[in-house]
């Protein structure tokens, strides 16, 4: 969860900037943390990649809404301050005498970023200027020019959403997505003494193809691989690659179940392998997990809301050390929105473990034949029980407190896991209930509205009714007056008869009377 103590900054404040070393004293174990700045932000980007350098978090290239960039931005780790940095170009290491680019690095995505000999190594990812092979840049942090390393051998195709390590002088790159979306798994060295390329053969079966995965060593001896993407699927395997004899394995792991992601980042501190980020085709990954190593145990750190920036994909992740403080820090992603934020988290302290071999399959079985052949005979009570089973015996006498401390760690680690759980189930409760009483609030307020809407039904109904009544009556008198109209009628025929007849005497008597007169 997100630790809301640097969200002010008012008071943490020196000569008009933010201090980290006042922020880190307010700051809990394994609890991200919102970092202010000063200085101008970063656009907000995802599929970057940083590094951290001199006390300085690097910030290069990366993508948003379709643009590339080609920016180098810095962060001064003391003064928490944004700056951007123009490395000069060095020419003739470029072949670019006709160019008229004054790009401090070509628009880039996918890419890797790692340090080496106070130099800054770019190495591959997806470019608007298409390429066959991986290119290796290299800024020297002194003198602040850049320029393409000329390297030999079998150099791979060109990719993006690769993982590089570096383990000595040796830069180990696997998989990734070529030019035309093919998926690979290859495995390839490059030798930072010689700047020679070699693709490796290995034994067992290799991670199958994927992209946007991460990886990391550990004991200076093992290449660990976790999750990754197809164009469809997504990944939640733990493969582990022997360098000494280049041999694969997928060990058994314990502790809590982890989903699948790709997208995610990674960094190590210690024995501990921080994971954050990342996504699959359901959701973005919320919680931070972190595997131990050493005991192949995975827990979960810490958990953040399905929308926060530590949950997206493409964000970028790097360990760094403040006067002795192990610090992780996070940048960018894409959740629904494009990120320019950082966020810091301390891990918590952790006793060292002593490493643990990864056994190639052969040897884990003849380690299980020795571990059985030992129960047969105990299981037996024999008395006759010669000095290797003995030598067995005592040894294991000797691991005993080994395996209950570990026996011990796991279960306070699944108390811790079950603690969460239980909490998060606690607030998905409370969340619940608080639904349901907006559900009830809303029920009773349509509740409220169905009888208002029925006493007006009801009111309409009966001005229904009355005006029924009323075309009742109105028809009525329509119909008295249609019998009045054919009275009327009829005595307007009487009235017609009557004037009829009494003009036809008129004119009889009117003829008689001049019939005299003139006669």
């Amino acid at each position: 969860m997100h630790d809301p103590s640097l969200a002010g900054g008012g008071d943490k404040m020196v000569n008009g900037h933010y201090n980290l070393n006042v922020l880190l004293s307010e700051i809990h174990n394994d609890n991200w943390t919102l970092l202010h700045s000063s200085g101008r932000k970063p656009l907000a980007r995802y599929k970057h990649a940083i590094a951290v350098a001199q006390e300085k978090l690097f910030v290069i290239g990366g993508s948003c809404n379709g643009r590339y960039f080609s920016d180098v931005q810095v962060f001064d780790l003391r003064s928490l301050t944004w700056s951007v940095l123009n490395p000069r170009i060095e020419i003739e290491n470029l072949g670019l005498e006709n160019s008229t680019s004054k790009v401090a690095f070509p628009a880039i995505s996918g890419h890797s970023l790692v340090e080496w000999e106070n130099k800054l190594l770019v190495v591959a990812g997806h470019s608007k200027e298409k390429t066959d092979s991986v290119i290796v840049w290299s800024v020297d942090l002194k003198t602040l020019v850049f320029s393409i390393l000329k390297t030999q051998g079998k150099i791979p195709v060109a990719r993006g959403g690769q993982s590089v390590t570096i383990v000595g002088s040796k830069l180990i790159m696997f998989g990734g997505e070529g030019r035309n979306r093919q998926l690979l798994n290859d495995l390839h060295i490059l030798d930072l003494i010689t700047m020679t390329w070699d693709e490796v053969e290995t034994k067992n079966a290799p991670p199958s193809p994927r992209f946007d995965h991460t990886a990391t060593e550990h004991a200076g001896r093992y290449l660990f691989i976790f999750g990754g993407s197809t164009q469809s699927s997504c990944f939640c395997d733990l493969h582990v690659l022997d360098l000494q004899n280049m041999e694969w394995s997928q060990p058994d792991v314990q502790g809590v179940a982890v989903t699948p992601r790709g997208g995610h980042a990674g960094a190590a501190v210690g024995d501990m392998w921080y994971l954050v980020g990342g996504g699959n085709t359901i959701s973005g990954a919320t919680e931070t997990i972190v595997l131990n190593m050493s005991k192949l145990v995975w827990s979960v750190a810490t958990v953040v809301p399905s929308q926060d920036p530590l949950a997206s994909e493409g964000l970028s992740l790097s360990a760094m050390s403040i006067d002795g403080e192990s610090l992780l820090i996070a940048f960018g992603g894409y959740n629904g929105k494009y990120s320019n934020e950082l966020f810091v988290l301390k891990p918590k302290p952790r006793v060292p473990t002593k490493p643990k071999l990864y056994q190639s399959p052969a040897a884990a079985a003849a380690a299980a034949s020795v571990t059985a052949a030992y129960a047969l005979v105990t299981s037996t009570g024999t008395k006759d029980i010669d000095p290797v089973d003995e030598n067995l015996k005592s040894e294991q006498a000797k691991r005993q407190p080994e395996v209950e401390s570990f026996a011990t760690e796991v279960l306070t680690v699944e108390k811790k896991n079950l603690e969460s759980k239980l909490a998060e189930v606690r607030r998905e409760n409370a969340k619940v209930e608080g639904n349901l009483e907006d559900a009830r609030n809303r029920q009773s307020l349509l509740s409220m509205e169905l009888k208002a809407v029925a006493s007006q039904l009801e009111a309409e109904r009966s001005r229904c009714f009355k005006l029924e009544i009323q075309i009742s009556d109105i028809q009525k008198r329509l119909d008295s007056v249609g019998s009045l109209e054919r009275e009327l009628e009829i005595l307007r025929q009487e009235r017609s008869q009557v004037e009829q007849n009494t003009a036809g005497v008129q004119r009889q008597g009117s003829g008689g009377l001049l019939r005299w007169m003139t006669g």
